[in-house]
């Protein structure tokens, strides 16, 4: 192989550091360009390394160069350069082919006939691949400006109200295209299937071949499925922008620094109206004002009555309990029914407040009823300002009546809201876009619809916060629940320790034995700490009482049918004594719950070993679903005693040995 022609490095099942990629713009709207790239890679190694002519040698090369320039383009972000260099890189395939066809004559011979086919499949899943990146490009041309490429664009000029509707109206001329790209996608996916990697030698000329060809066929696999399960969601967009009639959106603001199953602590609410992608926001409210409306009341679910302290009634608040944002989401409706006043809506938007401190990183500091919301790092609490003083503003213990505490979420979401808009598109929305998009990535924005096929789509597009489950195919994931999977999902609760999930950090170690029968047994331990003094927590001091000891309920969630050997760590709740975890199955898993507390300056550690239906004979995949609102849990996976990842957990991860 040319050595001037780098080795494919893609992550795979024998490598460190196997997570997937997270979904920036660039990852998104690009994986079209890594298809294109990877392919034609491939591609010119089989015209030029395989076959001794030296004429498709040297136009390989040159199809090769031309190839990086397309990829560097997408990586830039350049609209303009990307369209240029694919045109160009076109050409140089035609090329190639053209020259190539001077071999096709061998593609009967024995044993050498086969790679030539290869060659053809590849070259034409080339082909298509280009057809799908040139219908992305006249996609995104006329949206450059509005998704953060470089290039021209129709959103410069006009009002902020003018900008987006004109927005909306083009988003959806992109269906078409969009169908376009699906079609290109699969029919170079069934090309590229035609080729048997396991056929070619593991090395030719010193380079790893049949692996990297592997590696190169999973890359295209896993970007081709994200475009195809992004698909519904993005020709969705523009009703989801109310272009065809107003939609009205309840957005939950869950505070993770009061850490709840399905990512925070609910502790205020928004009603958006949407019109043609006009936004306005018509009410914003303390989420106890909800509860303070209701005309029925429920008594405590068990969940409440077992792990939190002093609350007898279900409350709106409590209400997301489920680690299925869809089952919880369901459950908030069954109980917001019961307030008076209530206002039907279209669908719920949760996020936390990584998400607002990633927005004020990009739009810089923004200030509500006197006060300073940054990202900037606030020694008071080693944390960002914004989520500081927001605690202080809406918790504090003060002598006066404070009326405007009940709308400070919302006022504060509109003026950035507002901030985000009044800009020229080039300036904010780009790098939002792509903000928003990592946050949804990383659990920090959670959606659920009304509306069966957008549900459907945010549940494709991994944005609808679901457990896995046999019922469903993971979206973007490989994953689907079998005897082959193992799976693990942690997740923890704040039930009455006030903001202490602001300073607890956790970690994760899970050693998976592989029985001789190709069973697994697992022992996994969960390290809590707490580095920092606890908060002034005497409400007639008034401190601002963040720091308190955490009463974290927990549960393990691992594949049906697993059963709980030993557990240790675990108390009651009720005395603090040890404790045994409990068992039982649930959301199409087995769970093990327990409940464990940690003190301000104070470790803790909850330890279970248990085995599982699942099998390993031949080859282990986990999958590992991160809880939503969380950030920085550190994980350890050890196989048969041997460390063989260690990363901080920032999405849902698969694995495979």
């Amino acid at each position: 192989m040319d050595p001037n022609i780098k080795p494919i490095k893609l992550d795979t099942g024998h490598e460190p550091k196997k997570k997937k990629k997270k979904k920036s713009l660039v990852y998104l709207f690009s994986g079209l360009g890594i298809v294109v790239v990877i392919v034609l890679l491939i591609a010119g190694f089989l015209a030029y390394n395989l076959m001794p002519l030296k004429t498709v040698y040297a136009k390989g090369q040159v199809l090769i160069a031309s190839a990086r320039t397309v990829a560097d383009s997408i990586k830039n972000q350049d609209i303009d350069a990307a369209k240029a260099a694919l045109a160009d890189t076109r050409t140089k395939l035609d090329d190639v082919k053209s020259e190539y066809k001077k071999v096709e004559k061998l593609s009967s011979f024995p044993f050498l006939g086969v790679y030539v086919q290869d060659g053809n499949h590849m070259l034409s899943a080339a082909t298509h691949g280009m057809d799908a990146a040139d219908s992305a490009i006249q996609a995104l041309e006329p949206n450059a400006d509005l998704l953060g490429f470089k290039g021209g664009s129709k959103f410069v000029e006009g009002t902020t109200d003018q900008r987006i509707q004109t927005a909306v109206k083009t988003m959806k001329a992109l269906t078409p295209k969009i169908n376009e790209m699906a079609e290109s996608i699969d029919k170079l996916q069934k090309e590229i299937d035609m080729v048997d990697p396991t056929r070619y030698p593991e090395h030719f000329k010193g380079v790893e071949v049949r692996k990297q060809m592997t590696e190169a066929f999973a890359m295209i696999d896993s970007s081709a499925n994200l475009f195809v399960n992004a698909q519904p969601l993005l020709t969705s967009i523009p009703d989801i922008l109310g272009d065809e009639k107003m939609r009205r959106y309840l957005i939950l603001f869950q505070n993770d620094k009061e850490l709840r199953p399905t990512g925070g602590f609910l502790t205020a609410f928004a009603l958006f109206e949407v019109n043609k992608g006009k936004i306005d926001l018509i009410k914003s409210d303390d989420i106890y004002t909800l509860d303070a409306a209701r005309f029925k009341i429920l008594p405590a679910p068990a969940e409440i009555k077992t792990y939190h302290i002093n609350v007898n009634t279900f409350n709106i608040r409590d209400s997301n309990l489920s680690p299925d944002f869809k089952v919880s989401m369901a459950q908030f409706e069954e109980l917001y029914e019961m307030t008076s006043g209530r206002v039907q809506f279209d669908g719920i938007i949760a996020m936390d407040t990584h998400v607002l401190v990633e927005a004020l990183k990009i739009l810089g500091p923004t200030y509500v009823y006197g006060r300073e919301f940054s990202s900037e790092n606030d020694s008071r609490c080693d944390c960002p300002r914004a989520v500081y003083e927001l605690e202080d503003y809406a918790t504090r213990p003060v002598n006066y009546v404070r009326e405007t505490r009940k709308d400070i979420i919302g006022v504060l979401m509109r003026e950035i809201l507002l901030k985000a808009l009044g800009y020229s598109p080039s300036q904010y929305w780009g790098k939002l876009f792509q903000m928003m998009i990592d946050e949804v990535n990383q659990k920090h924005i959670l959606a659920y619809f009304k509306d069966e096929g957008e549900q459907i789509a945010v549940e494709k597009f991994n944005m609808a916060g679901r457990i896995m489950t046999a019922k469903e195919t993971a979206p973007i994931l490989k994953y689907t629940e079998g005897v082959s999977w193992d799976y693990l999902h942690i997740n923890n609760a704040n039930m009455a320790g006030q903001k202490a999930n602001m300073f607890v950090s956790d970690e994760v170690t899970k050693d998976t034995i592989v029985n001789t029968d190709g069973t697994i047994t697992t022992k996994l331990t969960i390290d809590y700490k707490n580095p920092y003094p606890g908060s002034d927590c005497n409400l007639e001091s008034g401190g601002l009482c963040l720091n308190a000891p955490l009463r974290n309920w927990v549960r393990v969630y691992v594949p049906k049918g697993s059963t709980l050997v030993t557990s240790k760590g675990s108390q009651s709740p009720s005395s603090g004594k040890s404790a045994d975890m409990k068992s039982y199955d649930s959301l199409e898993k087995t769970v093990f719950e327990g409940f464990i507390v940690v003190n301000p300056k104070g470790i803790a550690k909850l330890e279970l070993e248990y085995t599982s239906p699942v099998t390993a004979a031949d080859g282990y995949k986990l999958l590992i679903q991160k809880q939503p609102g969380t950030t920085g849990s550190q994980w350890k996976l050890l196989l048969n005693g041997k460390t063989r990842e260690e990363f901080t957990l920032d999405t849902d991860t698969e694995f495979s040995y």
